[in-house]
């Protein structure tokens, strides 16, 4: 933009004239926030949220690997009443204006509605409680008390939600104008929503959109369709294209095939291909050369007649080493992440106040305006506080009531600290888009599992990071939203007001998912689909935070100590070494998970990178905008077939044919 500053006005050259007016008519066209709240939009955030929370459960209970899926939620919010007022004018039947403030209320929604599902527990420090989990790690395990099991049960489940989600929501709302206007935290998540959102709700932007939904629809039914089809040939153990030996059958024994996921294919396609290179590396390190060689120290490192599956045999230097690997890059990113914003928050204390009022008068317009929206329909402070308080003594009356183990006062301690840690959360999130709420979570379970002891050790530790892990991460999530409404000029009340509702409805529909798939399929057997890793991992870290060193099996602690040394130099050597080679440094974090699930679905996640990579030399221009759509299609399109597949389980109708491969000989 071309300015030239005279006596405090600002001259405006060009076409930029335009772009002032189309922003001051936008500002003055802002609906007000009971508005932006619609009955169509709480029943599109309703039905976005049940097919998003269907999918991420199916993928936290086959890899625990979940790629970030707001915007393909915006997309969606688009999509849905777009084609609904469409839909309407075509039967002569008046429709509101779709505002992108409502595209942004029902995103926030249906985000908060999903990410109980993604957050809960239900494949993770939840299931980890479960009796199959107790038995997977050996009822003689030392640590692994008798009795210390809870089996899944819907009215515990969503009590327990209900009981320790809503703190997160008010934990930071005291404080949203200090990190979305004061600091300006960039929060990259919430400020690419914004992007699209605003590009969805131009005229430019109207006619990328209808293509994008054409091509969303597109891949949403081709999907369906071939995932109805595979069921066909599934009807058995180890049958169907799911175990199709693509790489040969000597491979697809080591887990190395394409298994024809649509959902792991569209993951990969939004996932960077740094994520997907990781996840294959890590693959061939584990499946193509740790796993062989240690097997042959059967009877060596391990005795001969212990089964495969028992922490004391191959499975324990499977859940072990991927525990080492999490824990030293959650360990760097964590002190990295307190560094930046240790060091982001001096500078921004000591900055000149003059400084902060010239910026402040040089805005524009519409920034101005923006942060006018921002700050005038804010919650009270009182009321935020309050609700805090009265929020965390019914939990900490509550939890105690479900979970004997874990007394109520490390409930209250939680509660007084977690503010603090909402905030140091909030704020790394801002600035590296990294949201470190599990690896508070990680914290939380080993110190109580330290402090409860033997008997109460397990259950404390993993209600404990469950309860920790809730609340930082909601109020990381809150603020990103709150970047978006402030990008999109969407009212900061209506936002927290959707992300309540959202939250409420996730409490119910993500147990209610769980259950759907806990029943109709063998969740937890570590040869099927449903593996739910990190059940396994989280309660082998209670137990490590409850008995030390001493259930590792042999020589397993000297391997530990190396990955972990690798987790954490191998982000050392990203952050310092040149970005043309940096880049190229697997992510430890993804490099952990098919250490314990298996290589097929990086093959699948990195043939996503590939189709991006070819469409991107063949057509540069329109692979940016339609990646999404496509991605989302192909996810959503599978993620719809789940259902019916649950359905036909439950009802004891099986495939009617069982596709396998034998070798010829």
């Amino acid at each position: 933009m071309g300015t030239n500053e005279n006596e405090g006005m600002i001259e405006i050259e060009g076409e930029d004239v335009e772009e002032l007016r189309n922003e001051e008519d936008e500002v003055r066209r802002i609906p007000p926030w009971t508005k932006q709240i619609t009955i169509r939009g709480i029943v599109a955030s309703l039905m976005i949220g049940i097919i998003y929370s269907i999918i991420v459960m199916k993928l936290n209970l086959t890899t625990g690997l979940v790629p970030n899926l707001n915007v393909s939620a915006a997309f969606l919010a688009f999509v849905f009443v777009r084609t609904w007022t469409k839909l309407l004018q075509k039967a002569n039947v008046g429709a509101d204006p779709f505002t992108k403030q409502e595209n942004t209320i029902i995103q926030t929604c249906a985000v908060a509605c999903y990410s109980i599902a993604v957050g809960g527990g239900f494949g993770s420090y939840l299931l980890g409680l479960n009796k199959r989990t107790y038995e997977q790690v050996g009822v003689d395990t030392e640590g692994n008390s008798p009795g210390s099991y809870k089996e899944p049960g819907l009215d515990w489940m969503i009590g327990f939600l209900f009981v320790v989600s809503f703190v997160g929501l008010l934990a930071l709302v005291p404080l949203r104008k200090i990190m979305i206007i004061d600091y300006n935290l960039p929060y990259p998540s919430g400020t690419a929503t914004a992007v699209l959102i605003n590009g969805f709700h131009t005229r430019k932007g109207d006619e990328k959109a209808k293509e994008q939904v054409r091509g969303f629809m597109k891949f949403l039914s081709l999907s369906f369709i071939w995932s109805f089809f595979q069921w066909f040939f599934a009807g058995g153990e180890q049958c169907g294209f799911i175990n199709f030996p693509t790489l040969g059958l000597e491979a697809w024994k080591e887990t190395f095939y394409f298994d024809f996921s649509m959902t792991y294919v569209g993951a990969g396609m939004i996932c960077s291909h740094t994520v997907n290179l990781s996840l294959l590396f890590g693959a061939v390190l584990s499946w193509g050369v740790m796993w062989p060689l240690i097997s042959e120290k059967k009877g060596d490192w391990f005795p001969q007649n212990l089964k495969e599956s028992s922490m004391k045999s191959l499975n324990g230097y499977k859940v072990f080493i991927s525990i080492s690997l999490i824990l030293g890059d959650g360990l760097y990113n964590f002190i990295k992440t307190l560094f930046i914003t240790t060091k982001s928050m001096y500078t921004t204390f000591n900055v000149d106040h003059l400084k902060s009022v010239s910026d402040h008068k040089n805005q524009s317009v519409y920034t101005r305006k923006r942060n006018e929206v921002f700050t005038r329909e804010g919650i009270p402070l009182w009321m935020a506080c309050v609700g805090y308080i009265v929020f965390s003594v019914i939990s900490i009356i509550v939890i105690p009531l479900m979970f004997p183990q874990l007394k109520w006062y490390y409930v209250l301690v939680a509660y007084a600290l977690a503010p603090s840690l909402s905030f140091c959360n909030a704020y790394g999130a801002g600035l590296t888009d990294m949201n470190m709420a599990y690896n508070y979570g990680k914290v939380a379970l080993f110190v109580l599992a330290a402090l409860s002891g033997k008997n109460n050790g397990v259950v404390a530790g993993l209600i404990g990071c469950g309860l920790i892990k809730s609340i930082v991460s909601i109020s990381s999530d809150l603020m990103h939203d709150f970047k978006t409404g402030h990008l999109t000029l969407t009212s900061p009340r209506s936002m927290l007001i959707s992300q309540g509702i959202g939250t409420a409805i996730g409490c119910i529909v993500a147990p209610f998912t769980f259950f759907i798939l806990y029943k109709a399929f063998d969740v937890g057997n570590p040869d099927g689909e449903y593996k739910a890793p990190y059940a396994i991992i989280y309660r082998n870290m209670a137990i490590l935070g409850v008995e030390g060193f001493s259930a590792l099996p042999h020589h397993c602690l000297q391997m530990c100590y190396g990955f972990f040394s690798l987790a954490f130099l191998a982000n050392l050597l990203r952050d310092v070494a040149p970005e043309r080679f940096g880049k190229w440094v697997p992510l430890p974090m993804a490099m952990a998970v098919p250490f314990l699930v298996g290589a097929y679905f990086a093959i699948d996640m990195c043939v996503g990178s590939l189709v991006v990579f070819v469409w991107g030399k063949v057509n540069r221009r329109k692979v940016n905008s339609m990646v999404p759509a496509v991605a989302s299609g192909l996810i959503s399109g599978d993620g719809l077939w789940i259902l019916p597949s649950s359905i036909l389980a439950l009802a004891k109708i099986n495939p009617p044919i069982c596709m396998g491969f034998l070798p010829s000989r």
